[in-house]
């Protein structure tokens, strides 16, 4: 679901003032929320429709450029390959790291990102032996577009299936375990893949995700800003009905049967998952209580971190954990 929107300032409070737009002064705030709160009321007729607006435009974000690249800015051996989505006419781009041909990590991203953001995961995998393959899921990056807005979560899902599946065609990996990383938003469809018919995968990291419950995550994301919603409906009576509209048609969008029942693949595939402690959009309880579903999954709580902050909070201990997880599920 969600990446790691930049309005992280307000979290918990949709209707708190930024000190940056009041230039600190208590009185600004108080007279701009005031005439905020008096627009609401004619915004109204404009919720719904800007929340149906909304919940397309999460799946189907503008693009970012990548802002880094593999061997430019972290020295990693690159390749760049495009998988071919079932159907034929779609495309994903990929970057290919090289490393040991048995063991294989493919790496995803937060949603509005693209595979640029897990760099720095992909460095100390592939420091640590792996062959690591990232890659732009379709409507990011590099990959192509999909205007289709409904079975997204089968559409996201074949992305992460299609990039195993063709590392599997390679001669050279044929034989290797895989994992898949996944990161908030990929996180969902990281673990969803546990569905598909013959598991492809050994082993799956969740990184700020996923959660029991979808509904309040769309809410959460609205209220940290990870979309632009206009002043006037951000506040009562406009807010409710926009947050409403949003969250169940984005859950709608997805036809997803979430959770995952606890059968088949997911009694016996080991699954991490890692929580912020402070993340305010995947809260710690929900995630938690996901993972307790299910009997391989292990859950590490991440002190003092917010949303896909772990890299920055305490990268040893992150990177440790997540090196210890891959060992013991994958060997080598």
């Amino acid at each position: 679901m969600p990446n790691d929107p930049a309005g992280q300032r307000d979290r918990g409070n949709p209707e708190a003032p930024d000190a940056s737009e009041t230039g600190g002064k208590r009185p600004a705030a108080r007279r701009g929320s005031l005439l905020q709160r008096v627009l609401a009321v004619p915004a109204l007729p404009a919720a719904p429709v800007y929340g149906a607006l909304l919940s397309y435009l999460v799946y189907h974000p503008p693009r970012r450029p990548h802002h880094k690249h593999p061997a430019k800015d972290f020295g990693l051996p690159v390749e760049e390959l495009w998988v071919r989505l079932p159907g034929g006419r779609r495309k994903l781009h990929i970057w290919l790291c090289r490393g040991g041909t048995d063991r294989v990590v493919v790496v995803g991203h937060g949603i509005g990102l693209s595979k640029s953001a897990s760099l720095a995961q992909a460095a100390f995998l592939h420091e640590a032996g792996y062959t690591v393959a990232l890659f732009d899921h379709r409507n990011h990056g590099l990959s192509d577009s999909d205007k289709a807005f409904w079975g997204l979560s089968e559409r996201h899902t074949d992305d992460v299936v299609a990039v195993v599946d063709t590392l599997r065609a390679m001669p050279e990996y044929a034989e290797a375990r895989y994992a898949v990383y996944g990161f908030s938003f990929s996180t969902f469809p990281s673990l969803y893949l546990l569905k598909r018919a013959g598991c492809p995968v050994e082993a799956i990291v969740c990184d700020s995700g996923p959660a029991l419950e979808l509904l309040p995550l769309f809410q959460n994301f609205l209220r940290a800003k990870g979309l632009p919603v206009p002043p006037p409906l951000r506040h009562r009576p406009s807010w409710p009905v926009l947050t409403a509209v949003f969250s169940r048609l984005g859950t709608a969008m997805l036809q997803a049967e979430w959770p995952p029942p606890a059968t088949d693949a997911y009694l016996r595939t080991p699954v991490l998952i890692l929580a912020g402690e402070e993340d305010s959009i995947i809260p710690v309880e929900s995630a938690r209580a996901l993972a307790a579903r299910y009997p391989g999954a292990e859950f590490e709580v991440l002190p003092g971190t917010e949303h896909l902050q772990g890299m920055k909070t305490d990268p040893e201990h992150y990177r440790g954990t997540v090196l210890a997880f891959l060992k013991r599920a994958l060997g080598g």
